[in-house]
């Protein structure tokens, strides 16, 4: 095991990873900016690194200066969290190359999924079923309208090296086609420096079903169940839950078993989730993240099992605990709390006057936040994560609502009072809703 690891990350994912690295008995170090010198997970971590100014570019996203916090401080493994560069091959490779270890995959797998065209491609060829679609890129207004022509309108217009919605256009017709088309790519090549695009049919009202998959360098490869990240709001998961009130056990093991085969295939070697659209019975693949996931949390409260820890142990090469179908046990949900107005979601950075956690059975909150610490203006919104567990379904929406009630955030404006009304929402409770149903409250239809 390791003796010391750097985790390359900053907020709530920072100390969550740092309180597992102490648990197994591994020294941690901090890196930080200048504007997060006083943040939680710099203040708990055994050494801290300062990287940089504010900016991420210049700190959170400056691969030489994590690399020289590593060396100086003899770490031997670098954990990325999630989001700056967890999913980047360019730092895997430079990582391995430095004789450190990177708790993720390979650079490769990075490589290959981060494109989401040659995602799509693997996943045809590993037997995942997809989206029709294009295929490919599509580079002309010719190939677009004849495509979208044999697809069938509405179709979506997807950046190949997106992510978050950026790059992505919903066109109903011909005559919207060109424009959607235009500032797809414009959008694409502005937020990724890739303007190629792609095409597929559009699915009114699906859900967005994700597979947890955890695999060793021994060739083990399992699933741990799903994860229903329909809430969202501009392709932004806002509450997530585990298991799905949509699928049934047997569609759970089929899908997870053709997702882990899939990983299997591949060589794939660590924390990986597979994502599908879900309509009508069916389970389309749309792309995969090659790392922690911000709502592993939920997975961990029905499996008993910390998806941390288990990156750790299979990035120093120990087997998986487990090599069979593992039995979900109750139901958990997870509310991510972002510091935003809750009518207008603004951001809405700041100092935290007053701060007071929920607790009882079933309760877990993820923070980096602290009374008197100054939330930044410089990074993503959210500051927490409200996870609940329940015996089942009913249990955890009762245990939420509590926790909800009992969440005290006071200097700032959050996102706390918008889940109250989601949680006590008729459909939602009832588990009604598709990845478009916050869109449609937001703007005052029905969930």
């Amino acid at each position: 095991m390791f003796k010391k690891v750097l985790i390359a990350n900053r907020g709530e994912i920072a100390v969550r990873i740092h309180r597992t690295c102490r648990d197994l008995g591994i020294q941690t170090v901090a890196v930080h900016s200048e504007a997060d010198a006083n943040a939680l997970h710099v203040k708990i971590a055994n050494e801290s690194v300062c990287i940089g100014p504010a900016q991420s570019d210049k700190s959170y996203l400056n691969i030489p200066s994590i690399i020289a916090a590593a060396e100086v401080t003899d770490a031997d493994a670098i954990h990325p969290g999630y989001g700056f560069l967890s999913e980047n091959p360019k730092f895997a490779q430079i990582v391995e190359e430095s004789g450190l270890t990177l708790i993720g995959p390979k650079a490769e797998h990075m490589t290959m999924m981060g494109d989401k065209i040659s995602a799509i491609k693997f996943a045809k060829e590993a037997g995942l079923p997809t989206i029709p679609g294009s295929g490919g890129p599509v580079t002309n207004e010719v190939d677009a309208k004849r495509i979208a022509k044999e697809i069938g309108y509405p179709v979506l217009i997807k950046a190949a090296s997106g992510g978050g919605g950026r790059g992505m256009k919903v066109v109903d017709s011909e005559e919207t086609l060109m424009q959607n088309f235009n500032t797809a790519r414009s959008e694409a090549k502005s937020a990724f420096g890739d303007d190629r695009v792609y095409m597929e049919k559009y699915l009114n009202r699906p859900r967005h079903i994700e597979i947890q998959i955890m695999a060793d360098k021994h060739g083990n490869v399992i699933h741990l169940g799903e994860r229903d990240c329909s809430v969202q709001r501009r392709h932004q998961k806002v509450i997530e839950e585990s298991p799905s009130p949509a699928i049934s056990p047997e569609l759970r093991e089929k899908a997870g078993s053709v997702a882990a085969d899939a990983c299997r295939k591949m060589g794939y070697i660590g924390a990986g989730t597979i994502e599908f659209l879900y309509a009508d019975g069916e389970f389309y693949f749309i792309e995969m993240n090659t790392r922690l996931q911000v709502e592993h949390p939920v997975t961990e409260f029905v499996t008993g099992f910390d998806l941390v820890e288990m990156q750790l142990r299979v990035a120093a090469g120990e087997k998986l605990p487990i090599n069979k179908p593992i039995e979900l046990r109750g139901h958990s949900i997870e509310c991510r709390i972002n510091a935003e107005c809750p009518d207008t979601f603004r951001p809405w950075p700041g100092k935290i006057t007053e701060y007071f956690t929920p607790g009882g059975p079933g309760v877990r909150i993820d923070s980096g936040i602290y009374p008197e610490w100054t939330v930044p203006p410089h990074y993503d919104a959210m500051i927490g994560k409200l996870i609940v567990h329940g015996r089942d379904r009913d249990q955890a929406l009762s245990r939420m609502r509590r926790a909800l009630e009992e969440l005290i955030i006071e200097g700032i404006k959050t996102n706390i009072p918008l889940h109250k009304r989601i949680i006590n929402n008729d459909a939602f409770i009832k588990g009604e809703y598709d990845v478009h149903s916050l869109e449609r409250y937001i703007q005052g239809d029905s969930f």
